[in-house]
């Protein structure tokens, strides 16, 4: 899917703070969303945290920096971080590049996707909230 230039892979799920995970099995990998990537601009760096770190839904486990400013990075899920992406400790380009593909930010083995994944949006729903946000913007 797209909404205006932004690339919605159908398969992934979503949160309202533009993250995205993907998989369905043990373990689940997590980034930004080409939403995100492109409203960041030049990312120059990313801190992550580290592997066997204790996420839990919706709260800050990182920050991708850019030019223009630093923004806080949300698990989507509860669960372990079983692996970073350490390509982006010299090259946090990536995530501007590639959100969905050499970008990922993070591996993690979620503790409940089966009740947790209820609270994400799918490729759909994650358009429709863009929309949504994007028609406030005008009004103001």
């Amino acid at each position: 899917m797209k909404f205006k230039d932004y690339e919605v892979p159908d398969g992934l799920l979503y949160t309202k703070e533009h993250e995205w995970a993907s998989g369905s099995g043990a373990t689940v990998k997590v980034g930004v969303t080409d939403f995100a990537a492109k409203t960041l601009n030049d990312v120059v760096y990313v801190t992550l945290p580290k592997v066997g770190a204790r996420v839990a839904q919706f709260k800050s486990v990182g920050t991708v920096e850019s030019i223009k400013a630093v923004s806080e990075v949300y698990s989507p899920l509860s669960g372990v971080v079983t692996a970073v992406n350490e390509a982006l400790n010299s090259h946090p380009e990536l995530v501007n590049k590639e959100p969905y593909g050499e970008g990922w930010l993070m591996e993690m083995r979620p503790s409940d996707l089966a009740s947790e994944g209820k609270g994400l949006l799918d490729a759909k729903g994650y358009v429709s909230f863009l929309e949504s946000t994007a028609s406030k913007e005008q009004h103001h």
